[in-house]
């Protein structure tokens, strides 16, 4: 790999029993505008073929892919794990996407961009999977409604402290790219349970509090699955987003993610 403005680049996905989406998240991948960037995706302790799929892409990726195993269930441990993976082995920039999403071909590119603009960390913009054929509803009201988010996050009390050195953006942790140094500095993101507190939030005002280089990246675009949305609704949905203020009764079903 070749170093650019802050070393090289690896790319973090954490996959959970993800045989029949990760496929296509990894032809995603393979299909970027930029290719020079290192792949390390983190079986979550998968019970499925995940783990075979990825070694079998590997094979013949037109990029170096690296396959760990992560047996702490959550994916705060998942990502951890991934972002730490990379740092030993030299990453100087880091990004994240899911075994369930599509980054958009110059996702890549984007994210690279904002690294030379001496971004720290870029948070980018989520879009419905095309190929899940979302309703109209789905497509037009649910960027809008998730975007609104964003100004309850950046008005809620703790959010405005003066402890932190950034604003409060909005988040997806399938879409967010940091630099290996603002992750070792503000201690990466918490390895908790997927029941608990959102790990993109935690792990964005970690790094809030240590610089003042974090921005919202409208360029770097990953189409994310509906499937929660579809399996829980929307009103349940929005409440598990909301603080887990909706948590299901079978502990098992957190795993749709």
């Amino acid at each position: 790999m070749t170093a650019s403005a802050g070393g090289p680049l690896w790319a973090v996905v954490p996959a959970y029993n993800e045989e029949v989406r990760i496929g296509a998240t990894l032809a995603a991948l393979a299909s970027q505008t930029d290719t020079d960037f290192t792949l390390v995706v983190v079986d979550n302790a998968s019970s499925d073929a995940t783990a075979d799929l990825v070694r079998r892409f590997a094979a013949t990726a037109p990029l170096p892919v690296h396959l760990v195993r992560e047996d702490e269930p959550g994916t705060g441990a998942a990502a951890d794990t991934g972002f730490r993976c990379a740092i030993g082995r030299g990453a100087g920039l880091l990004v994240r996407t899911d075994a369930d999403c599509l980054p958009a071909r110059d996702w890549i590119a984007a994210a690279r961009e904002e690294f030379v603009r001496g971004t720290e960390m870029a948070c980018g913009r989520s879009l419905p999977r095309r190929d899940e054929n979302p309703t109209l509803a789905e497509r037009y009201l649910l960027p809008p409604v998730t975007r609104a988010t964003a100004l309850y996050g950046r008005r809620r009390r703790e959010h405005p402290h003066p402890r932190y050195r950034a604003p409060y953006v909005l988040c997806h942790g399938h879409n967010l790219a940091i630099t290996a140094a603002l992750y070792t500095r503000c201690g990466g993101t918490p390895r908790i349970p997927l029941e608990g507190p959102p790990e993109d939030v935690a792990l964005l005002n970690r790094a809030r509090e240590h610089s003042d280089r974090i921005a919202r990246a409208e360029r770097m675009v990953v189409h994310t699955s509906l499937r929660r949305l579809r399996a829980w609704g929307a009103r349940r949905t929005l409440l598990w987003c909301w603080d887990r203020r909706y948590r299901p009764a079978d502990v098992t079903e957190v795993h749709v993610r």
